[in-house]
């Protein structure tokens, strides 16, 4: 019953919204209420001759974004307006929320064509066991799939087919405001390994340059992930789940606790925004110039520093690592997925197409505008082939930087567990972190017992 109720509400509220954009008239809207009331009865009969057809007719391409996709990029609106009758919709997702996309699948039925927003660890691989989205490999033109970064289209692929075509490229580096550690008295250069990091933070804090030496984002897919990198890459259990339980994530969340007495005292707290993800304290901080020190994806020092009366004093350089660690990163991408009951998948993959080749995207991206500055990197060969041939006058020196971390870092491995198993272990792991649980092993042990507890569950 409740199953049936969600499909009601899923038919409902497409039907409402055809309307609202005089898509169907209202004698329409009346027909599909009173067929849906009735309880989905012949619900199959119905979507095979009926509502799926009336779906179909004259629909425009309908792409769905993330918010703050468009927020960071308003690029986006040039590129939608070289498709006259787009229907550009902002997506009903919060933290990552798949629940709108899964409950319209299984009514068969999906009211856009593409989502503009998928991470692959995060939810690429739930995405694809409910059915909600297909490969592009039908779609996609064999120039663009070839074009892909080699490391990207691994990301973005599963069982050999793309599931993800990539669009924002991230990778976790280190950022610090030359303005503080001039004046705490340290050279203006990147600290090499985790002990040379903290060091020169708590010298920060001695100096009185900062309240605080270094910041982070505690949520594990940017913190652990990435300090478990720097140490080793051997980290995942054979069927593709983190291993809480390795040597390297142990050593990932012991440098977080050293970090914690250098950092902001709120660092363990959830964002503001988007369900607790973003708006979270190490980014209110760092803009704040409160802290001289950051760990996290570059987009997010670059953002911060954009509210800096001088934003110049920002600095990029590579993660630091452990004394004999292997000193990788995380990098991932942020794609498109195709929705397996959208419609107009021809269009979409040409939209998608000019909108991740888009090149005045990609200069407001890197180069920054007058309102943000996204710092976002684009998946594929050819545009970095063409900036080494002849360097945009706009092009800032950190792109090289970043297209150079991509090399040694490695995605996390994609698994429907693949963001959950950070979100169960958070309040576990962070026993160790406040003193509550003395042993790091004992703690990381509980984690992974928790997520397996969690998978038999379903």
């Amino acid at each position: 019953m409740a199953e049936r109720k969600e499909q009601e509400f899923v038919l409902q509220q497409d039907a409402r919204r055809q309307l609202q954009q005089g898509r169907i008239d209202r004698r329409e809207f009346l027909t599909r209420s009173l067929v849906t009331s009735l309880g989905l009865a012949g619900v199959g009969a119905v979507a095979s001759g009926g509502f799926e057809a009336a779906y179909a007719k004259d629909r425009p391409l309908t792409p769905t974004f993330y918010e703050w996709i468009p927020d960071l990029h308003p690029e986006i609106k040039a590129v939608n307006a070289k498709f006259p009758g787009i229907n550009y919709e902002i997506a009903p997702v919060q933290g990552f929320g798949i629940q709108r996309f899964v409950a319209e699948a299984k009514s068969k039925q999906s009211t856009w064509d593409v989502y503009v927003g998928m991470t692959p660890f995060v939810e690429m691989s739930s995405l694809i066991a409910a059915g909600v989205i297909e490969p592009w490999d039908k779609y996609i033109p064999k120039e663009v799939l070839d074009d892909i970064i080699p490391s990207i289209r691994r990301e973005c692929t599963v069982d050999g087919k793309l599931y993800s075509w990539p669009f924002l490229l991230d990778v976790t580096g280190m950022a610090w405001h030359s303005g503080l550690t001039t004046k705490a008295g340290l050279p203006d250069s990147a600290p090499v390994t985790w002990n040379d990091y903290l060091a020169d933070s708590a010298k920060v804090i001695k100096s009185g340059a900062a309240p605080f030496g270094c910041t982070f984002d505690s949520h594990g897919w940017r913190s652990l992930a990435p300090f478990t990198y720097s140490m080793s890459t051997d980290c995942y259990m054979k069927d593709g789940l983190f291993d809480f339980t390795s040597e390297p994530a142990i050593a990932g969340l012991e440098l977080m606790k050293k970090m914690m007495p250098l950092a902001d005292p709120d660092i363990l707290l959830e964002g503001t925004t988007d369900a607790g993800v973003n708006g979270t304290p190490d980014e209110v901080t760092f803009a704040a110039q409160r802290a001289a020190y950051y760990c996290k994806y570059f987009n997010a020092p670059l953002r911060m520093a954009h509210y800096w009366p001088d934003p110049k004093l920002l600095h990029l350089g590579r993660l630091p690592k452990f004394a004999k660690g292997e000193g990788s990163t995380v990098f991932w991408t942020t794609g498109c997925a195709l929705f397996t009951y959208g419609q107009n998948k021809d269009k979409a993959a040409e939209y998608i197409r000019a909108l991740t080749y888009d090149m005045p995207l990609w200069k407001d991206s890197i180069a920054g505008t007058k309102t943000n500055h996204a710092g976002q990197l684009p998946p594929y060969q050819s545009i970095y082939t063409k900036w080494n041939q002849e360097k945009p006058a706009w092009m800032p020196s950190f792109v090289a930087l970043i297209r150079e971390q991509l090399d040694i870092a490695k995605a996390i491995e994609n698994n429907i567990f693949g963001l959950q198993q950070f979100v169960i272990g958070k309040p576990i792991w962070e026993t160790y972190l406040k003193g509550q649980e003395p042993n790091p092993k004992v703690a990381m042990q509980k984690v992974m017992a928790a997520v397996r507890a969690e998978m038999k569950r379903g």
